[in-house]
């Protein structure tokens, strides 16, 4: 039996509420449209290159959001030693397999998963350095929604190009 990435129901947060909540559900709504987005493809299909010559694709920005929450969560602010998923340039992208994409996908729910823990006993004013500069939890929040918000956009259009799919 062939693996397909399961249906997500997108996330609906709070319009009206305090900071850390109005953060915490636009990330959720951001991790939750990229899941939307790859429902119901295969391997196959999310390793496709559809939008030549760019080497992205479903399966790529979903290996490179794994990467990039392990990075800022667990290994910045929590400063466990993990090991770097895909080390160096553009491997996210660019090192795609079919094959493993039913892991890969499982990855990023459990690196979400566990930045969420990870933050949930964190003020929003608490920081970290990293590089000698001063980083706070809102900044984290910040800066994942709007990394999120880019790959969705570019998830969008990989998505039409694959079967036509559009819209969140």
């Amino acid at each position: 039996m062939t693996w397909t990435a399961p249906e997500v129901a997108i996330f609906s947060g709070s319009t009206a509420a305090d900071e850390r909540t109005m953060l915490a559900g636009y990330l959720a709504w951001h991790r939750s449209v990229l899941l939307h987005k790859c429902a119901g493809l295969g391997g196959e299909e999310l390793a496709r290159r559809t939008v030549p010559p760019s080497s992205l694709s479903l399966l790529g920005l979903v290996r490179h959001m794994a990467k990039v929450e392990r990075i800022w969560f667990r290994e910045r602010f929590a400063r466990e030693d993990v090991e770097r998923l895909h080390p160096g340039t553009d491997v996210d992208f660019d090192e795609v397999d079919p094959a493993n994409a039913a892991a890969e996908y499982e990855l990023l729910v459990q690196e979400q998963q566990h930045a969420d823990k990870i933050l949930d006993g964190a003020s929003l004013d608490d920081t970290f350095v990293h590089h000698d500069q001063v980083f706070s939890v809102r900044f984290l929040y910040l800066h994942l929604i709007q990394e999120y918000a880019r790959h969705n956009g570019h998830a969008d259009l990989l998505r039409e190009r694959t079967d036509g799919v559009v819209g969140a």
